[in-house]
């Protein structure tokens, strides 16, 4: 595909951000409200006597009056407790202008406000422009946990997910150690295939090495998530799945220290607690919290232990400066049960194959901040963050039916394999939003660069210990593979949000990348001068995406952008002495494509979003059978085939007592549905089979259901919510041959279709308490979600049947 032309429009576009046009005649107002006693205060009424117009401050006390005549104004300010203040100005140039409220000296008689929390509210969408990332014109989701009727104590995602559409949930470990996802088709193994974040910092353990994400924070602690699809990979980083972004609580402001306890019970031996604190004194604001988790595990064999731990300190020396330091950590300690066949699964689905495999990762993720308000168009930010830490295991690596037992000769267990990554990945973002005019058009500016500094030391097959338990000590000191993994990535992007008018804007694009990765070390069944690797990779990708607003809460959106996911660690590790890896490996490169419609009607009775996308990815990697000179067959690692997905993704929530316009009930109650129906299959493709290559190209995606679909009935009052919840999920193949009739060890095979109802409540009381009680897949249905062919081992992994949870919540 030939992009030079959309190039050169896009640079065009960009570069005119950095233009400043002048309007004739036309100027802007702007400036901050502040008090005697705050540096800024919200919500403050700016009132423009001519125009009959007005505004309210924001957040940080500013606001700003686009495109004024020149002329004459008399400006009012006011604000409830502050005496309200008035200025007649002659605007004749861009004009700040300041405002200091003092108190009016009135006391107001104190008034109690109450309402019904709606439980599960309906999914919620990101402003156009968020955080100095323009959202304007994407597929984005919200999910509020605050109101969120799910089980958080095991991270449950098809009940925190629910009202996405599209999310494919990867169930395997239980007990709430780690959130699998995808969308549109791709790889659900430890979200890989989004850019996840932990408030805004990035926590993909080494984006060019291993892009899985360790990191789990406990999900009481969140206080929402945030989705953009993959249309945003120019900002984000090009990922094809877009941006999960999981956001922490913070703290009571209003107070120099409150506390937030939540203890959890449930089936299999499961008990949870999360403690927080928190609180504000001057520009100081501070917020922490300890979580604990253990479980026995719904299998057998499969206990865990999980440790969580944050600290948040910001300072805001003035209005529009503030500093943030955060230091976050999870580990956890999981047990692994092992794989099954389908004659096992079948049979017992708890049992268990290994009771000596253990996995454990441990991870910190500092962070630096700095954000400044430089005026009310100008917005600078600068983060520094890094991913340090630790995934080891320590297994006995085999298929299903290879039984892990006591050699009659020796007495003792086959030695175990010991596999450690120790993770040193260090990533550093400037970033600028600019607001100014291209003629009559209102525009935004958003660029930066940012720089990635990645070392992975990987050492696998070590000889381990023939005992029981966890235990990464070596019997023989050399590594099968000791290698390290060296990346250094600079990427530059630019988008510009142009509003044509009050209705229509359009946001083109575009990112840079230009990086080298050097794998050195040495492997035991290499040949020294086979090993060194290096992989450059420099590239544009390009994107636009445009949206119509038909009123603030109805909108019609679309875009286009170019994507890739870069070539990792286990793409160019040779598994044997027979495998070879194309030199010229590439990264797999495609895109992502999106129209839809969002918006709400009768007075919110009904909120919907309906989209249809398309993602193309191309050069996927993959092997081949090949001969040498001499005749000798070997595999050759080699970007092999090409695939599409499409499909259309559907949310619809309802409240029927709403759309006959009465008044709000004591006890109410609502309907949703969250669809998506997914066409994926390969456009070219070849695989090894029984050691021959055999074409695919036609064949189905693996791990793509064609349909998912999750429905609810919510009810509500003023103390009380409960969601009862029905998940379905197609069957899908688990391999690209499409093999229908399961294979021996549980590799191959259909995974079929399961269906799951859930139900889940809470009631508040004594306003400090919160009472949680859930029963999950309540018919106890056997199912798996996936048959892995690789990390935690090929074979079926059973999900978790049913279990009950009660939670006890205080906060003050």
């Amino acid at each position: 595909m030939d992009n030079k032309p959309l190039l050169f429009f896009l640079l065009f576009i960009t570069v005119l951000g950095n233009l400043h046009i002048a309007q004739a005649q036309q100027y802007s107002l702007y400036g901050k409200v502040s008090t005697l006693e705050e540096p800024a205060i919200a919500g403050a009424n700016i009132w423009i006597k001519e125009l009959k117009t007005g505004l309210a401050s924001n957040a940080d006390g500013s606001y700003v009056f686009e495109k004024l005549p020149a002329q004459k104004f008399h400006i009012i300010v006011s604000h409830i407790g502050f005496q309200t203040v008035e200025k007649t100005i002659t605007l004749s140039v861009d004009t700040e202008l300041n405002w200091t409220l003092e108190p009016s000296g009135d006391q107001l008689a104190e008034i109690l406000v109450e309402g019904i929390r709606s439980p599960r509210d309906e999914i919620k969408r990101l402003p156009d422009l968020h955080d100095s990332y323009i959202i304007s014109g994407r597929k984005n989701e919200v999910v509020d946990m605050a109101t969120a009727n799910a089980n958080i104590a095991e991270k449950t995602a098809r009940q925190i997910f629910a009202k996405v559409p599209g999310i494919f949930v990867y169930d395997m470990d239980g007990s709430g150690n780690q959130i699998n996802i995808a969308s549109r088709g791709l790889d659900p193994h430890r979200s890989w295939d989004y850019n996840v974040r932990h408030n805004g910092i990035m926590t993909n353990s080494d984006i060019y090495g291993y892009p899985a994400s360790h990191f789990s924070a406990p999900m009481e602690s969140i206080q929402r998530i945030e989705l953009v699809r993959g249309t945003a990979s120019l900002q984000y980083g090009a990922m094809f799945g877009g941006m999960v972004n999981y956001v922490t609580k913070g703290p009571d402001t209003s107070q120099r220290l409150g506390f937030e306890h939540i203890s959890t019970l449930g089936s299999y031996g499961l008990f949870s607690t999360y403690n927080a604190l928190g609180g504000k004194s001057g520009k100081w604001e501070y917020y922490g919290y300890y979580h604990y988790r253990k479980s026995d595990g719904y299998r057998d064999n499969s206990g865990s232990q999980a440790n969580s731990q944050y600290a948040m300190v910001s300072y805001k020396p003035a209005a529009n400066i503030s500093f943030r330091a955060e230091l976050a950590r999870s580990t956890y300690l999981y047990q692994l049960p092992g794989q099954l066949n389908d004659s096992m699964f079948y049979a017992n689905p708890r049992q268990a194959t290994r009771s000596r495999n253990y996995y454990s990762p441990d991870i910190y993720v500092p962070s630096l901040r700095w954000d400044w308000q430089v005026s009310p168009r100008t917005r600078l930010s600068w983060i520094s963050s890094a991913v340090l830490g630790s995934r080891n295991s320590v297994q006995i690596v085999a298929l299903a039916t290879t039984p892990d037992v006591i050699n009659p000769s020796t007495g003792t267990y086959k030695n175990r394999q010991v596999d450690i990554d120790l993770f040193n990945s260090y990533s550093s973002e400037f970033r600028l939003a600019h607001q100014y005019h291209i003629g009559k058009w209102s525009s935004t500016l958003v660029s930066g660069v940012r720089w990635i500094n990645n070392r992975l030391w990987r050492r696998q097959l070590g000889k381990g210990t023939t005992g029981s338990d966890y235990d990464l000590s070596l019997t023989d000191p050399v590594w099968g593979r000791d290698l390290t993994y060296r990346t250094q990535n600079m990427a530059f992007f630019a988008e510009n949000l142009i509003k044509i008018n009050e209705a229509f804007s359009v946001s083109p694009g575009i990112r840079w990348e230009a990086g080298i990765t050097r794998m050195r070390g040495q492997i035991s069944y290499l040949s020294p001068e086979k090993l060194p690797t290096d992989i450059k990779h420099q590239f544009p990708l390009l994107g636009v995406s445009a949206q119509y607003k038909f009123n603030p809460e109805n909108r019609l959106y679309g875009g286009w952008s170019q994507a890739y996911r870069p070539v990792i660690f286990a793409d160019v590790i040779p598994p044997t002495a027979l495998d070879v890896t194309d030199p010229y490996l590439a990264d797999a490169s495609g895109y992502n494509a999106e129209l839809g419609y969002s918006g709400k009607w009768l007075k919110g009775a009904i909120n919907m979003d309906a989209s249809l996308f398309v993602l193309r990815i191309n050069d996927r990697i993959g092997s081949l059978i090949q001969s040498n000179a001499a005749g000798e067959t070997y595999v050759y690692k080699t970007n092999v085939g090409s695939s599409i997905t499409r499909g259309a993704e559907f949310y619809l929530d309802c409240k029927p007592l709403g759309l006959f316009g009465s008044a709000t009930p004591a006890v109410n109650f609502s309907l949703f549905t969250s669809t998506a129906f997914m066409d994926g299959y390969y456009l070219k493709g070849i695989v090894i089979v029984n050691n021959e290559n055999v074409d695919i190209t036609g064949n189905t995606l693996e791990t793509t259901p064609r349909w998912i679909s999750r429905n609810g009935l919510q009810v509500w009052g003023e103390r009380f919510a409960a969601t009862l919840q029905y998940s379905y999920v197609s069957e899908s193949f688990a391999e690209a041959t499409n093999a229908v009739t399961p294979n021996a060890t549980g590799t191959k095979g259909l995974v079929p279709a399961y269906g799951l109802w859930d139900i889940n409540a809470t009631l508040r009381f004594a306003k400090i308490y919160s009472l949680r009680a859930g029963i999950n897949n309540i018919t106890n249905e056997s199912y798996f979600t996936k048959r892995p062919s690789g990390y935690p081992g090929p074979g079926i992994w059973p999900s978790d049947g049913r279990s009950f949870t009660i939670s006890l919540g205080v906060k003050w």
